[in-house]
Order: C-alpha cells, then sequence, then structure tokens
C-alpha cells in the first residue's frame, strides 16, 4: 500500500474443522510468526496445532483479482523442490511462536544418519509455548521435534530469540516468571527472572540483545539487562494492565501497549515517555458496552522503523506513523489478538480469537538517509553515548527521537 491508503485484506486462513477434541481445546490464534529470512509463515491455529506454511502463499489463499509481485520468483520453482506446508501436533495448545536459526542441534545428525538426503547444515527452527508450561522446539524444513525444555508451571505466553542467532531463548509465562534457556547447551535454564506479580503476557528483546522488556497484567513495564539478567528499571505510566511491547529495528525505542487504550512509546536507555498513542473509538459506543471496548491487544514496529501496527477490541487495526500522533490508517477486524510485520515490509499479519490469519498490505516506504543515518548509528550508540557527542543540539534531538 502507498502511505496513506487503507490496509487491503491479501488474504484469510481460516482451521478446517476441528475433530473430536476433548473440552480443553481451543481455536485461538494466539501467536503468528514470520521466519527471520521472510520464507516460512507459522500459525498457531488452535487445538494444539501449529501450521508452518512457505511464504509467498500458494495461489488458493490468494483472493482472485490480487496480483503479488514477490510471487513470481517463487512460481519459477514450483515442480522443484520447492518447500510443503507442515503441520506441528503439539499435544497442547500453542500460544506462543519464536523463529531463529541453528547450525547443528543435538539429535539432528543422529536423526540424519537414517536419512542421508538431509545435508547437515544450519536449518530453521521454531519454538512453540504451551498450556501446560512445556517449550517445544522443532525443525522447520522436516517437522522434527528437536528439544523439550521442562521449568514453567504454567501456560508460556510469550518467547523471543536474541536477534543475533546466539540461540538465547526468553520465555514468558503465566507462572509470573521469565526463563532464559541456552539452545546450544541442549536447552539448558540458565536463568529465572522473578519479580513479577501478574501473569506475564510479553517478553521482547531488544535488536542489539542489550535488553529484555517483559509485560505482566500489572501498570509498569520491567526491564532487564541481557547482560547480567538483572532489573535495570521499572517503566510506570500506564494506568492498566500492560499487554505487549517491542523495541525499535535499532533499539532506541520502546512501545508497549495497554488495557488503558494506550501505546506508550519510550526511551528505553533513560527510561523517559516520548509519546503517547491514544485509542479513540470512532463510532459511539453502544449502551451497556464494555467499557474497555479500545483495550489494546498487541502492538509491533514495522522493519524498517517508521510505522506502528496496532490491534485493539474495538474491532480495528491501525497504522500509526512514528512522527504523528493519530493513525494513518484503518482495517477492520474482529476479535484481533496479535500483529507482526512480514520481516521485509508490505505485509502485516493478524491472528484472531476464532481461529484465522489475516495478511494485510502495509505501507512501503524508501527510508529517508536522515532516517537511516539514525537507525545506523543508534544501532550502536546508547542515548547517553549521542548526548556526549560533540554535535548541534538539533542533531542530537533527531537522534534521540525528541523531534515529535
Amino acid at each position: 500500500m502507498e502511505v496513506g491508503e487503507e490496509p487491503l485484506l491479501l488474504a484469510e486462513l481460516k482451521p478446517g474443522r476441528p475433530q473430536q477434541f476433548d473440552w480443553k481445546s481451543s481455536c485461538e490464534t494466539w501467536s503468528v510468526a514470520f521466519s527471520p529470512d521472510g520464507s516460512w509463515f507459522a500459525w498457531s491455529q488452535g487445538h494444539c496445532i501449529v501450521k508452518l506454511i512457505p511464504w509467498p502463499l500458494e495461489e488458493q489463499f490468494i483472493p482472485k483479482g490480487f496480483e503479488a509481485k514477490s510471487r513470481s520468483s517463487k512460481n519459477d520453482t514450483k515442480g522443484r523442490g520447492s518447500p510443503k506446508e507442515k503441520t506441528l501436533d503439539c499435544g497442547q495448545i500453542v500460544w506462543a511462536l519464536a523463529f531463529s536459526q541453528w547450525s547443528s542441534p543435538p539429535g539432528r545428525k543422529l536423526w540424519a544418519r537414517h536419512h542421508p538426503q538431509v545435508p547437515d547444515i544450519s536449518c530453521l527452527i521454531l519454538a512453540t509455548g504451551l498450556n501446560d508450561g512445556q517449550i517445544k522446539i522443532w525443525e522447520v524444513q522436516t517437522g522434527l521435534l528437536l528439544l523439550n525444555l521442562s521449568g514453567h508451571q504454567d501456560v508460556v505466553r510469550d518467547l523471543s530469540f536474541t536477534p543475533s542467532g546466539s540461540l538465547i531463548l526468553v520465555s514468558a509465562s503465566r507462572d509470573k516468571t521469565l526463563r532464559i534457556w541456552d539452545l546450544n547447551k541442549h536447552g539448558k535454564q540458565i536463568q529465572v527472572l522473578s519479580g513479577h506479580l501478574q501473569w506475564v503476557y510479553c517478553c521482547s528483546i531488544s535488536p542489539d540483545c542489550s535488553m529484555l522488556c517483559s509485560a505482566a497484567g500489572e501498570k509498569s513495564v520491567f526491564l532487564w539487562s541481557m547482560r547480567s539478567y538483572t532489573l535495570i528499571r521499572k517503566l510506570e505510566g500506564h494506568q492498566s494492565s500492560v499487554v505487549s511491547c517491542d523495541f525499535s529495528p535499532d533499539s532506541a525505542l520502546l512501545v508497549t501497549a495497554s488495557y488503558d487504550t494506550n501505546v506508550i512509546m519510550w526511551d528505553p536507555y533513560t527510561g523517559e515517555r516520548l509519546r503517547l498513542l491514544h485509542h479513540t473509538q470512532l463510532e459511539p459506543p453502544v449502551e451497556d458496552s464494555d467499557v474497555h471496548i479500545s483495550s489494546l491487544r498487541s502492538v509491533c514496529f514495522s522493519p524498517e522503523g517508521l510505522y506502528l501496527a496496532t490491534v485493539a477490541d474495538d474491532r480495528l487495526l491501525r497504522i500509526w506513523a512514528l512522527e504523528l500522533k493519530t493513525p494513518i490508517a484503518f482495517a477492520p477486524m474482529t476479535n484481533g489478538l496479535c500483529c507482526t510485520f512480514f520481516p521485509h515490509g508490505g505485509v502485516i499479519a493478524t491472528g484472531t480469537r476464532d481461529g484465522h490469519v489475516q495478511f494485510w498490505t502495509a505501507p512501503r516506504v524508501l527510508s529517508s538517509l536522515k532516517h537511516l543515518c539514525r537507525k545506523a548509528l543508534r544501532s550502536f550508540l546508547t542515548t547517553y553515548q549521542v548526548l556526549a557527542l560533540p554535535i548541534p543540539k538539533k542533531m542530537k534531538e533527531f537522534l534521540t527521537y525528541r523531534t515529535f
């Protein structure tokens, strides 16, 4: 989509009719994820099942009349060993998904002896957080279960791998803890982070791998050091439970979304609140309607760092430009629970309470040279280091995102 246009619905995935399941099963899509290289999409479609779908989508998912420009190169390879959709039966309701690369996972070499056609090279893995507190690690290409991580005492609500590829996994749980796992050490649990008094809903690792943000059913957000695994600070400012958080691609900004209908943009280094994005209702509320009709469910940054997407209970997906206080676009979506951007931009995936996934057009923009320079500098300079530079004040304000 061009900047200013409304998002278009590109495709929608719907779960098939469920078999005879026990009463505990549910159909919510609590998590959706793209692999870092954009070649796979993971969908927790309910009833303990995760679908792994090659990207771009097959023709049957694309509405008639829509031509996806990114499809041409993939279509040329059809029939020549192109990847096939996979189904992972996790045995428990799936709440969280996270992808990472792994050069040589344990168990794979043994398995490869009996399957010599599979090369022993770097593979893509998917972590799934389950209803019973288990975390299962799968190999995407083969559907092989590599590891089962045990430790949490309740639902694993969110998962986050270090973006550096060091195979450190952070899990957030309803048992009020975060746990740090090292997959290079056979999934050894290396730290338990305690301090939250409520269920932990969300965890996000900064792209520079220095910080971890966690959001629980509390008004404050916790910021942890990924080097010492100690609490750096609590961010206070929301009026109700914080349920979602995300770092900007350069690690210079942190956004948090709350049931109080607001998104707050923070400087994670100083703890300063830079901007508040309020989700006002577009239509007058119906009598006796829920007071929290605009409660936030999810927030995420676009891959170039110029846009945000939010999903709220008022049946809207909103897209925000970083420099503006009001949304630049809306799309109608019912019962939205989560959202994420395609890693190369142009598409947003959303998951819903009825198990559906919807793919929407997102703004495609050529970043200005100014923003590219800021992003490059902020990827390795903290706010304090920028403020110490011998450069004009206006330049410092731009580099620290104080020019809103």
